[in-house]
C-alpha cells in the first residue's frame, strides 16, 4: 500500500492529510497557528511556529493510523498565498515574523506607486492590481527592516519566499516555488513565466534572494532523512491554495468556476491558455503548469468571509462557535434591512478599496444577535455575487453552476442563500478537502500514480447540488440593499488615529 501525504498550510491552521490513490482520506491532523496583530491593520505569523506545526501534524497523521513512513510515495504542499517569509539560508531561521496576506502595513507604499503611474505596467506584466495584499511591497518592507540585511545579501544568505517555499526549504534544502505561488507576488511576469527584472528593480528586491520557479507538477526535491522518519520522500506537487482548490474541483475546462469559503472567499475561473485582461477588478493569474502546458485563471478575491463569523465569536462574543450562525439565520424570515459589509481590511474584487472599513447598516432597537449572524452569512454570499457578475462580463463565458468547497459550505443556510442570490446551481462535493485533494492529484501525476487528467476525472467524488429557489423580485430587492450598503461604506471617510489623539 502507498499513500500521498499533503501539507495544507492555511491562514489559521496547518493540516496534514493522507490520501490513498482513490482520493479517500486515510488520516488527518490539524493544528491552529497564532495570529499576531502588532499594529492596526498588520497581521503576522511566526514562521517557526508554522514549521513546527508541519512537523507535528505530519507525525500525528502518520502514527495515528499506524502508517509506515515508507508507504508515503509522494508529498504535495498547498499553502496560504502572498504571505512572505525572510530567512537565513545558513541557519534556516526566519529573520522576521511572516507578513500575512491580510496585512495592510504597506498601504502607503502601494498608494505611492499608484500615484506614480505604475498600475498599467504592473497589471500588464503580472495580471494583478497594486495592493498590499500581494507579496512585493511586503518584501520591500522587509528589505528596510531586517537587521544587517546588506551583509546577508553579500554572503548570499538572505532568502525570500512564500510559505510553500519556506516549508520546502526546511524539508529539502532547495529554494524553490511553483508558478501558481510566484504569480501572486507582483514580481512575476505571467507571460514569460519568470521573475521580472523591471519589477525587481522597482521594489528593490535582489534576484538571488528569490526561489527558482518550477512547474506545479514536478520534482521539487527530497525530504532530508532526519525530517521524515529517516526517509527521503519526493515532493512532487506545489500549488497555492486557491489554485489547488480549482484543480481539486476538477475544473479542467475553460469556463469552469469554483468558490472556496475560508478566511476569505476566492473565486477562480479556468481560462485555459487565455490571459484575459480584466476591466472590472478581477485578477489574471497562473492556475497551474503541468509539463510545458500552462493553464491560466481569472480570480476574484473576497478578503473577509469566514473571518466575519470569527469576529462574531471572538470580537463580539455573541456566538460560541460558527455552527450557531445557521440556526440564528434560519430563525428569521428575512434580514429585516440589516446589512454587514465586513471590510475589516478593505474591500477586494471588484472594488479594491483599501481604505474601506467594516460597517453595519439598518440596526434598530429590535436588532438581535440573530440579525448579526444572518448579516454576516449573507455578506459572504453578496460579496461572492459581486465577483461572479464581474467574471461573467470580463470573460464573456456562460456560467451555469459553481463548484464550492471550504469550511463554510457546511452551513446549509449560506449555501441555499448563495444559490438564491446568484441564481445559479451550487455544487458541493461530499468530501470538502478540495484544496488538499488538488495538490495530491498534482503530486500523484508527477510520480505516475495518475497517468493523466482523464484518470483523475474517472475518480468518483459524490456531491450535492443547491438550486436557486428565491423569486427574482426579492433577489433584486436584497441586492439593491447590499449595493447601497457597499456604496456608503466606501464613501465613509474614517478619521485617522492621529486626528483622534
Amino acid at each position: 500500500m502507498s499513500y500521498i501525504l499533503v501539507i495544507d498550510q492555511g491562514t489559521t491552521s496547518t493540516r496534514t492529510i493522507i490520501f490513498n490513490h482513490q482520493s479517500e482520506i486515510i488520516s488527518m491532523s490539524q493544528k491552529e497557528i497564532t495570529q499576531y496583530y502588532p499594529n492596526l491593520g498588520w497581521v503576522y505569523h511566526d514562521a517557526n511556529e508554522i514549521w513546527l506545526s508541519v512537523l507535528t501534524t505530519m507525525t500525528q497523521a502518520i502514527y495515528q493510523k499506524n502508517i509506515d513512513p515508507n508507504e508515503i510515495q509522494v508529498i504535495g504542499i498547498t499553502n496560504q498565498r502572498e504571505t512572505v517569509v525572510a530567512w537565513d539560508k545558513k541557519t534556516e531561521q526566519p529573520l522576521q515574523h511572516a507578513i500575512v496576506w491580510q496585512s495592510r502595513q504597506t498601504q502607503d507604499h502601494c498608494e505611492r506607486l499608484k500615484k506614480e503611474g505604475y498600475e498599467a505596467m504592473i497589471q500588464e506584466k503580472t495580471g494583478l492590481v497594486i495592493d498590499p495584499y500581494f507579496s512585493a511591497s511586503k518584501l520591500s518592507w522587509l528589505m528596510k527592516n531586517i537587521p544587517n540585511i546588506d551583509t546577508l545579501i553579500e554572503e548570499d544568505r538572505l532568502a525570500f519566499g512564500t510559505i510553500d517555499s519556506f516549508i520546502t526549504y526546511k524539508l529539502t534544502g532547495n529554494h524553490v516555488t511553483d508558478v501558481s505561488n510566484a504569480s501572486r507576488t507582483m514580481l512575476f511576469n505571467i507571460h514569460t513565466l519568470s521573475w521580472d527584472l523591471d519589477l525587481l528593480s522597482l521594489f528593490d528586491i535582489p534576484l538571488q534572494t528569490l526561489p527558482k520557479v518550477k512547474p506545479s507538477s514536478c520534482m521539487f526535491g527530497y525530504t532530508k532523512a532526519h525530517h521524515f522518519f529517516g526517509n527521503e520522500i519526493p515532493i512532487g506537487g506545489i500549488l497555492g491554495d486557491q489554485q489547488a482548490a480549482l484543480f481539486g474541483q476538477r475544473a479542467f475546462s475553460q469556463g469552469d468556476v469554483k468558490n472556496t469559503y475560508g478566511t476569505g472567499c476566492f473565486l477562480l475561473m479556468n481560462t485555459g491558455n487565455d490571459i484575459p485582461k480584466s476591466k472590472l477588478g478581477l485578477l489574471s493569474t497562473v492556475a497551474w503548469q503541468i509539463g510545458d502546458q500552462v493553464t491560466y485563471a481569472l480570480e476574484g478575491s473576497v478578503f473577509v468571509a469566514g473571518s466575519a463569523v470569527q469576529w462574531l465569536r471572538d470580537g463580539l462574543k455573541i456566538i460560541e462557535n460558527a455552527k450557531e450562525t445557521e440556526p440564528h439565520a434560519k430563525a428569521l424570515l428575512h434580514n429585516e434591512g440589516v446589512y454587514m459589509v465586513p471590510a475589516f481590511v478593505g474591500l477586494g474584487t471588484p472594488y479594491w478599496s483599501s481604505e474601506a472599513r467594516g460597517s453595519i447598516f439598518g440596526i434598530t432597537r429590535g436588532t438581535t444577535d440573530k440579525h448579526f449572524s444572518r448579516a454576516a452569512l449573507e455578506s459572504i454570499a453578496y460579496q461572492s455575487y459581486d465577483v461572479i457578475e464581474a467574471m461573467k462580463k470580463d470573460s464573456q463565458l456562460p456560467i451555469t453552476s459553481i463548484h464550492v468547497d471550504g469550511g463554510a459550505t457546511s452551513n446549509l443556510f449560506l449555501m441555499q442563500f448563495q444559490a438564491d442570490i446568484m441564481g445559479l446551481d451550487i455544487i458541493k462535493p461530499d468530501q470538502l478537502e478540495s484544496t488538499a485533494r488538488g495538490v495530491a492529484w498534482m503530486a500523484g501525476l508527477t510520480v505516475g500514480i495518475y497517468k493523466d487528467l482523464e484518470a483523475i476525472l474517472s475518480i468518483h467524488i459524490p456531491s450535492q447540488t443547491y438550486h436557486p429557489l428565491m423569486s427574482n423580485p426579492l433577489r433584486e430587492k436584497l441586492l439593491e440593499g447590499w449595493q447601497e450598503a457597499v456604496k456608503a461604506t466606501i464613501q465613509y471617510k474614517r478619521p485617522s488615529l492621529d486626528d483622534l489623539k
